[in-house]
């Protein structure tokens, strides 16, 4: 049998050309299964472990079927995490460059006019957490009624975080006509519910987790005081000497304490938790996926949506409270074939809920002592030299499909009243310049920013100089963000 290609769907050249850039070689077993269905516009329920490519599964049908004419959104996609929201964002972005597919996060903890601004553009995407999303649709800010496609992203996390009822509500607001795609980790009571009550005879689809969970992860645990931990957390890191580590904690203070501790013994380390500013919580992750630190500590936030393929190590420094939490933090190392180490810490009154975890994956986490004096002692001048050791920081994985663009800023925008094809037919005058150089544009009140593809941007740059737009003569130079 033949390993299926991209090329084996009806997929049009400009998304087959992103995907060829983001370094997406075939496809996974969920992008395989779902794909076809998404395409035929089915609803569907997909049942697979995070790690597993689903983001692209959905994404790129969505992509495909967007009709770029239409200036309203076409596809709204729930998240129970601003981060996952920012990264859905991202990866929809990526994948739709060449067909100019505009995407759009909302989420609380950033002001409301500026998505509200962006939204009254063009945009064919919106990504957000429930509660803003509500936000919008009773402020009237957001336009549904074109919406054709729904993606419920780790609907087991959006419920569970008590986000059913505004989901419910949402729904209810968007067209009945419409593809449904739900998503989730597990497939528990509530989401099953909403699976009844809000979609069309779904196909389902499930992944088995057992490759994510067990076979590229080796799970282990160390029973111990709970005054102790830090001293054994340090022990620990010593001997299995990570490249790259999540320390997940239960509350903000002790991922407070231990960062605190980290730090005094010269760890390279950031921390993340809800308390964070969002713009602060987005540089951590952005400098964790780039490797410029090895140890990142955080609460459960963290846990989703992260799409990191090199974390070799998570730390359960607080055993969560709940047992699908186990399955989320583990699934954060492991992932894009590679194998990984789920290190869990239990206290002498917390069997309860190590219990209730084993019985939930299906197998007894194997117990092991904690690090011998004489194993930290033989490890630590290799955890030295790694610790002195500047990491070597990683490529983006949207670098290469970007690479060919240069966003362009220009002087004007809605208030000298400049419409986008005021700019495409001035750029397209430009000799050797077509309609499929030109990638996302954005006007705003005073500024607009414009994307050209295809490495032609300092031709359109240069030619720029002495063009007017709609008559008037802006201000053109390449755009710093």
């Amino acid at each position: 049998m033949t390993e299926k290609q991209f090329t084996d769907f009806t997929i049009s050249e400009p998304i087959l050309k992103a995907l060829d850039g983001l370094g997406y070689k075939k496809p996974t077993e969920v992008q395989e299964k779902v794909i076809p269905v998404a395409l035929a516009k089915t609803d569907l329920t997909v049942k697979s472990q995070t790690g597993s490519g689903k983001t692209a599964s959905f994404g790129i049908p969505i992509c495909e079927l967007l009709d770029w004419e239409e200036n309203k959104p076409q596809a709204l996609i729930l998240t129970p995490t601003r981060e996952l929201a920012d990264q859905v964002k991202e990866d929809i972005t990526n994948i739709g460059r060449f067909k100019r597919i505009k995407a759009a996060a909302v989420y609380g903890k950033q002001p409301f006019a500026y998505q509200q601004a962006e939204l009254k553009q063009k945009c064919h995407v919106v990504v957000g957490t429930p509660g803003r999303v509500l936000d919008h649709i009773e402020r009237g800010t957001i336009d549904l009624s074109k919406v054709a496609y729904l993606v419920l992203d780790e609907a087991d996390e959006m419920l569970n975080m008590g986000f059913i009822e505004q989901v419910e509500t949402i729904i209810t607001k968007l067209p009945e006509q419409r593809t449904t795609m739900l998503f989730s980790a597990t497939l528990p009571e509530n989401v099953e519910k909403l699976q009844r009550k809000y979609m069309t005879d779904p196909e389902h689809i499930e992944i088995e987790s057992t490759d994510t969970i067990t076979d590229r992860i080796a799970h282990s645990l160390i029973r111990v005081e709970e005054k102790r931990k830090f001293a054994v957390l340090r022990d620990l890191t010593i001997v299995e000497n990570p490249d790259s580590c999540i320390i997940f904690c239960r509350t903000k203070d002790n991922v407070d304490f231990v960062m605190e501790q980290l730090e005094k013994h010269h760890y390279t380390c950031e921390k993340l938790h809800g308390g964070m500013l969002q713009e602060d919580r987005f540089a951590v992750m952005s400098e964790f996926k780039r490797g410029e630190f090895r140890y990142l500590v955080a609460t459960d936030v963290a846990a989703r949506g992260i799409d990191i393929d090199s974390i070799t190590h998570v730390i359960n420094y607080d055993i969560p409270l709940e047992k699908e939490s186990y399955v989320h933090r583990a699934g954060r190392t492991g992932r894009a074939g590679k194998t990984g180490k789920a290190i869990t810490f239990v206290t002498p009154h917390e069997g309860k809920f190590l219990a209730e975890i084993e019985a939930y994956i299906g197998f007894e986490i194997e117990e092991r002592m904690a690090p011998s004096a004489r194993e930290v002692h033989a490890a630590e001048p290799a955890f030295t030299e790694k610790l002195e050791t500047q990491p070597k920081l990683k490529k983006n994985k949207n670098e290469q499909v970007n690479k060919d663009i240069m966003k362009l800023y220009f002087n004007g925008g809605k208030k000298k009243k400049l419409r986008a094809f005021d700019f495409v037919g001035t750029l397209t005058s430009i000799p050797g310049v077509t309609a499929e150089d030109i990638g996302i544009i954005k006007i705003q009140d005073t500024v607009t920013y414009i994307d050209i593809l295809n490495g032609k941007g300092p031709m359109v740059l240069k030619a720029m100089k002495d063009k007017t737009i709609k008559g008037k003569t802006l201000k053109v130079h390449k755009a710093n963000k």
